[in-house]
C-alpha cells in the first residue's frame, strides 16, 4: 500500500541496503590493504578482533568475493530507490555512465595485486571508490527517467481510423485505387463511389489534384461502362482530348454507337453548332422564362443574390417575352440566342407594338408599354437597357455563327441517339461564354432528366464559372433517372460568391459524395465536422520535488482535424461516399492518397489523337451569318407591323412614335 509509513519503511530498508554495501567495500579495503593502514597507523585492535571474525565466513577467500557482494547491495538498494523525476534525462546516458562505473570497478580488480607500496594502495582504493560512485550515480538516473512516451501535439494524423479496402465495382460506379496510413503501416484501399447519381462534389484548391487524380478517371470509367456523357472543360480542350480519345476506345461498348460533338467558341473549324433555344425544347412560356433567367443571371453574376428584386426580375421578363415571340413566331424558325439580342436592339414603338399583339406574351409586355405610353423614360430605361445591355456583349459574329446551327440536339441521353458532348470555355472570356454556356447546360438538363434515357454523367470542370440554374433540383430529382451529376470547384468561399451563400449550402448538402483535397478556412472546417469525432487518447504528467504523476485520459476529438485538411499534399483526398441499398458500404470516409500510374497514363497521352476538324470555316462565311441575322430580325419586324396593320382587332395594338 502506498502510504506514508511504508514509503518510509521501504526507504529505510534500501539506505541500510546502501550503507552494507558501502561497508562490505570498506572492510575489502582493510582486508586486502592492511599492511598499508598498519604503516599508516590506521588501525586498532577491536578492528583486527572484527575482520578476523568476518575472515571465517570466507568472505575474503577471493578478492572478487567482497567486491561483487558490496556492488551486488548497491544494485539491490538501486532497484528500489525512485529518484524525482527528470525530462531531460535519457536510458542512454543513464547507461553510459552506469557502464563506466562498472568498467573502472572491475578493471580495479587488477590493481589488487600492485600493492607493493602504499602510493599503489590509495590508487587501488581510489579506482575501484570512483567505479562504485558512477554506478550508483547511473543507476540513480535511471530512476529519474519518464518511463511514458507523452503523445505529441503535432503527430501525424493520417492513420485515425480504417478505410474501406474493399473494390467495390457496378455498373455505374467509379473506383479509385489509394493508399493509407493506419497505425504505422501502409495500407491499400479503393474510394468506391458506387452511387455517382447521388451527386459527386470534388472540391480542392488549385494544384491539389482534382482532374488528373479523379475527373479524368470519371471520363475514362464512365465511357468504357457506356455513358453517354456531356464535358464543361473549362480549359479547352485538356478534357475534351480525353473524353474523345476515350471514346474511339470504348464506343464499341455501347448498345446503340454514340456519336462525339464539340463546342468551341475560339476554333469554328473544329466546333459543331447548335441552338440551345430551339422551339421544339421550349414547350411552355415558362422553359423560355428558364431560359432568360440563365441568359441574363450569367451575365450579369451580382444579380444571383438579388432575384426578386424589380430591376432584375424586369429585365428577365423582357428576355422571356422576346424568346417567347421568336419561338411562337413561324413555327420557331427563327427561335435563337443571337435572333433575340438584335429583337431587343428594336426601337420601342416597334419593338412593342409587336410584342404586344402576342396574347401569351402580352402580360409580361404590358408594364414596359405602360411606362413607355406614360413618359417614364427613366423607369423604362432601367428595366430594359440592363438587358440590352448584357446581351449586346454577345453580339460576335463567331458566337453568331454557332448559335444559329443545329448539327444536333442537347438530348445526349436518348437511346436511339446518345451523345458525348464537350464544351470548351476560355478563362480569359468567361464573363461572355460562360452565359452562353450556361443556355447549354438548362437546355441540356432541362432535356435529359425524363424516363427511360440511357445511363448519362454530365461533368463540370470549374463549376462556378458557369451559372447553372436549378442545380439543386437537377441532384435531388434526376437520380432515378440514371444522371450522375459530377462538379469540380475550387472552393465552397468560390461557389458562395458566384451563387450566394443559400444555393451554395443547398449543393454542398446535397451531394452525396464529397472528395476534397487541400482546402482551408471555412471548408476545411465544414469538411472536419462532416467526418465527426473519434476517441483520442491523452497523457499528461505532473512533476514536484517528491513525486511524478501520469494521467492517461480519452477525449472526442475530430476524426480529420482542419489542419490536416488544409495541408493534404497534391494527390491526397478525403471525402465521404454514398451507399447504396444493395451495396452497403460500412467505412464511407477516407483520407488517403490516390494512386495514379504515372508512366502509363504518359505513354498513353502521347498517343491520343488530336480532336478532329468538323468542317473548314471562312471568315467570310461568319461574318455573312452575322449579317443575315441582323436583317431576318429586320423582316420579322416589318413583316409583323404589316400583319397587325392588315388585322382589324390588331390595330390598337400598333404604338405610334411619341
Amino acid at each position: 500500500m502506498t502510504t506514508g509509513e511504508n514509503e518510509q519503511g521501504l526507504r529505510r530498508i534500501l539506505d541500510m541496503t546502501r550503507m552494507i554495501g558501502i561497508l562490505v567495500l570498506t572492510l575489502h579495503f582493510y582486508f586486502y590493504c592492511y599492511q598499508f593502514f598498519v604503516h599508516w597507523n590506521i588501525r586498532s585492535a577491536i578492528t583486527d578482533r572484527l575482520l578476523r571474525q568476518i575472515y571465517r565466513t570466507g568472505l575474503f577467500d577471493h578478492v572478487n568475493r567482497s567486491r561483487l557482494l558490496s556492488l551486488l547491495f548497491l544494485l539491490i538498494s538501486l532497484a528500489g530507490s525512485n529518484g524525482r523525476k527528470d525530462r531531460c534525462e535519457t536510458l542512454r546516458k543513464a547507461l553510459a555512465l552506469a557502464g563506466s562505473g562498472l568498467l573502472v570497478y572491475f578493471f580495479a580488480g587488477y590493481l589488487v595485486y600492485l600493492l607493493p607500496s602504499p602510493a599503489f594502495a590509495i590508487a587501488y582504493m581510489s579506482v575501484t571508490f570512483t567505479g562504485y560512485i558512477l554506478v550508483l550515480s547511473g543507476g540513480s538516473r535511471i530512476s529519474r527517467i519518464i518511463r511514458e512516451k507523452l503523445d505529441a501535439g503535432d503527430r501525424d494524423r493520417e492513420d485515425s481510423f480504417l478505410q474501406e479496402e474493399r473494390q467495390i465495382p457496378n455498373d455505374y460506379s467509379i473506383n479509385l485505387p489509394a493508399r493509407y496510413r493506419y497505425k504505422g503501416a501502409v495500407r491499400k484501399s479503393w474510394i468506391n463511389i458506387i452511387n455517382p447519381f447521388r451527386g459527386v462534389l470534388i472540391m480542392g484548391s488549385p494544384g491539389s489534384g482534382k482532374s488528373y487524380f479523379i475527373v479524368q478517371h470519371v471520363i475514362r470509367q464512365h465511357l468504357r461502362k457506356g455513358f453517354s456523357m456531356f464535358v464543361y472543360d473549362f480549359k479547352f480542350d485538356d478534357l475534351s482530348r480525353i473524353a474523345y480519345n476515350h471514346y474511339l476506345l470504348n464506343r464499341g461498348r455501347f448498345a446503340v454507337t454514340p456519336r462525339f460533338f464539340v463546342i468551341n467558341f475560339d476554333d469554328l473549324s473544329r466546333s459543331h453548332r447548335c441552338n440551345p433555344l430551339e422551339a421544339a425544347t421550349l414547350r411552355d412560356i415558362s422553359d423560355a422564362a428558364e431560359s432568360s433567367r440563365t441568359i441574363m443571371l450569367g451575365l450579369n453574376r451580382d444579380w444571383i443574390r438579388k432575384q426578386g428584386d424589380f430591376f432584375v426580375e424586369s429585365p428577365i421578363n423582357f428576355v422571356t417575352a422576346l424568346i417567347w415571340f421568336l419561338c411562337r413566331y413561324q413555327g420557331g424558325k427563327y427561335c435563337t440566342l443571337p435572333h433575340v439580342i438584335e429583337l431587343a436592339q428594336v426601337e420601342y414603338d416597334k419593338l412593342f407594338s409587336i410584342l404586344r399583339a402576342e396574347p401569351q406574351i402580352e402580360v409580361l409586355i404590358n408594364p414596359f408599354v405602360s411606362a413607355y405610353l406614360n413618359g417614364a423614360r427613366e423607369q423604362l430605361e432601367g428595366q430594359v437597357a440592363s438587358a440590352k445591355i448584357g446581351l449586346s456583349r454577345l453580339s460576335a459574329p463567331s458566337l453568331y455563327y454557332i448559335l444559329t446551327g443545329g448539327d444536333f440536339s442537347l438530348d445526349i441521353n436518348n437511346p436511339l441517339e446518345p451523345k458525348i458532348v464537350c464544351m470548351g470555355s476560355n478563362p480569359q472570356k468567361m464573363l461572355t461564354y460562360g452565359a452562353v454556356l450556361s443556355l447549354y447546360v438548362t437546355t441540356l438538363t432541362r432535356l435529359i432528366n425524363k424516363r427511360n434515357g440511357t445511363k448519362s454523367c454530365l461533368l463540370f470542370d470549374e463549376f462556378p464559372t458557369i451559372y447553372f440554374n436549378g442545380i439543386d433540383h437537377l441532384m435531388a430529382t434526376a437520380r432515378s433517372n440514371r444522371v450522375a451529376t459530377i462538379m469540380s470547384v475550387q472552393d465552397v468561399s468560390q461557389l458562395k460568391l458566384h451563387y450566394g451563400r443559400d444555393q451554395a449550402e443547398v449543393i454542398i448538402n446535397i451531394a452525396g459524395n464529397v472528395i476534397s483535397g487541400q482546402v482551408s478556412g471555412e471548408t476545411a472546417r465544414q469538411l472536419s465536422e462532416k467526418f465527426g469525432r473519434i476517441m483520442q487518447g491523452h497523457q499528461s504528467i505532473s512533476t514536484n520535488s517528491s513525486d511524478t504523476s501520469i494521467t492517461h485520459s480519452l477525449y472526442p476529438e475530430p476524426a480529420l482535424p482542419v489542419s490536416r485538411i488544409s495541408s493534404l499534399s497534391s494527390g491526397e483526398f478525403v471525402g465521404v461516399v454514398a451507399d447504396d441499398p444493395g451495396q452497403k458500404i460500412r467505412l464511407k470516409a477516407f483520407c488517403a492518397e490516390i494512386v495514379n500510374d504515372h508512366e502509363r497514363l504518359a505513354r498513353e497521352e502521347q498517343t491520343y489523337e488530336e480532336l478532329p476538324m468538323v468542317s473548314p470555316v471562312s471568315p467570310a462565311a461568319v461574318t455573312e451569318n452575322y449579317h443575315r441575322v441582323k436583317k431576318e430580325v429586320q423582316e420579322i419586324v416589318l413583316s409583323e407591323l404589316e400583319r397587325i396593320m392588315d388585322t382589324p382587332e390588331l390595330e390598337d395594338r400598333i404604338i405610334r412614335k411619341r
